[in-house]
């Protein structure tokens, strides 16, 4: 084979677990109420079904990229496509909440190393001049992919049953493993190294608090279990702010922290993916439960928020290099919010599409503002050598800032609504969009404390041969 027919299938064969990893996240948002009638879910059992995938996800990226370099980047990249692959059908032939819950652990483990690995595979299979086009094929499918998750999800419910959302993944990643094997140019790393007691210092105190936050409608905001679990969590993220002052290879150094744009772009795009994870658990769900839409149908007129992204995130990219990320991040957020806060005053029992649409449309142009130059400022505020590390540090927070917006606003739907009637989930709607909102406006105070961008200044792309620039997805 060629070198150009080699590069077309590193594209091909990376592109298919971006894709795969990144519907995922999304394509279970449509299928949630039907799970609900056909598993008795309880609420605490759906938000699980999506964090324990975002949770695993996050905080194995980095650990993923470590292995990845000591392993091999291919090698690696093929046992996550397998490993993924098996868990979907874990996930297809579960029985119970419970079942579903552990697969989707285990797929997380899967998506984070397919998702690292997959960009650091594609960075260094291609050389410089020609590594923008293909990333930016990488970032298209991605994007496609979040685009037409509802839509997906939608479809394969209505169509088959909400089993085959997984069983889908099955065939697909079991053939790509081979050719990846085969195909794929292996790489490696010898300078890799991995901040193990942070990683489970940070993995247990999130976990904690997520706990504290599900437990705690149903056991009570004071009891021992949920109050136990709070202050664990607060003495386990301590324990993690200590070592990593300590730790040889932290991380998260902690004089990155002291960089504004570094810390201030880290929490608007952490408020920025815990108001847009929420409204995929919650979006979906209205149009089902209160609009007594179908799956496809929701799926569909999610489109008017989801496909957004495709239109505005390149243009939000190009217009940063002009006038910094800064007021982008800033006015996206706000939009955000406004979207969110417009929703929350106007959701009743009579509602109609074009009374979304609005809201919808606003949100979606908001949000795709807000991530690509969030994650731009983050990697703009540091210097050359912390860029890889920086990025790994995005991408964590990201995937964290979800799982904990999930735990927040499905806590405030369940004390305020829930499932008994399309009255009782607006009232839960409405409390949790109106959080969502706040996360919203939140980030947008810290868009504004982002530095402007300097004269002449560009953003800084993550170099190939570390470990956490993989996960600059």
């Amino acid at each position: 084979m060629d070198e150009k027919g080699r590069l077309r299938w590193v594209v091909a064969l990376t592109a298919v677990g971006s894709f795969m990893a990144a519907l995922d996240t999304l394509v279970v948002a449509s299928a949630l109420s039907t799970i609900r009638h056909d598993l008795g879910a309880s609420l605490a059992d759906l938000e699980w079904t999506v964090n324990a995938y975002n949770l695993s996800f996050a905080v194995l990226l980095v650990p993923a990229a470590v292995l990845g370099d000591r392993w091999g980047r291919a090698r690696t990249y093929a046992a996550g496509l397998v490993v993924f692959a098996l868990a979907s059908a874990g996930c297809a032939l579960s029985g119970g909440a419970g079942a579903l819950v552990s697969m989707r652990v285990v797929q997380g483990v899967g998506a984070a190393m397919v998702m690292t690995l997959g960009l650091a595979l594609l960075t260094s299979a291609f050389p410089a001049e020609r590594r923008g086009a293909a990333l930016g094929l990488f970032s298209a499918v991605t994007g496609l992919a979040v685009a037409s998750g509802p839509l997906v999800g939608g479809a394969v419910v209505d169509g088959l049953a909400w089993q085959w959302i997984f069983w889908l993944n099955v065939p697909v990643g079991l053939l790509a493993a081979p050719l990846v094997l085969r195909l794929v140019p292996e790489a490696r790393s010898s300078q890799s190294r991995l901040d193990v007691p942070g990683v489970v210092l940070l993995a247990a105190g999130v976990l904690g608090v997520v706990w504290a936050l599900v437990r705690g409608g149903s056991s009570g905001w004071t009891s021992a279990e949920v109050v136990g679990a709070a202050l664990g969590a607060l003495a386990v993220l301590v324990g993690f702010a200590w070592w990593e002052g300590r730790a040889a290879a932290p991380l998260l150094p902690p004089r990155l922290l002291r960089v504004r744009g570094f810390a201030a772009g880290n929490v608007a795009i952490a408020c920025t993916f815990a108001a847009l994870f929420s409204a995929v658990f919650f979006y979906g769900q209205l149009l089902q439960v209160v609009s007594g839409q179908s799956p496809l149908d929701a799926g569909l007129r999610l489109m008017a928020w989801t496909g957004t992204f495709l239109v505005v995130a390149p243009a939000a990219g190009a217009l940063a290099d002009r006038i910094g990320e800064r007021p982008l991040v800033t006015v996206g957020l706000t939009l955000q919010a406004a979207a969110m806060l417009w929703f929350g005053l106007t959701v009743g029992t009579d509602l109609a599409y074009l009374d979304t649409l609005g809201p919808f449309v606003l949100g979606g142009i908001g949000v795709s503002l807000a991530i690509p130059c969030g994650q731009s400022a983050v990697v703009a505020a540091v210097a050359d050598r912390d860029v890889a590390t920086a990025s790994g540090v995005n991408a964590t927070m990201r995937e964290l800032g979800g799982v904990l917006g999930i735990a927040v606003t499905v806590a405030v739907f369940g004390t305020v609504g829930g499932y008994a009637g399309p009255a009782d989930f607006v009232d839960g709607f409405r409390g949790a969009v109106l959080a969502a909102a706040a996360l919203s406006a939140l980030g947008a105070v810290a868009g504004a404390l982002l530095p402007a961008r300097r004269p002449g200044a560009v953003a800084q792309v993550p170099a190939v041969a570390g470990v956490s620039e993989a996960v600059a997805a």
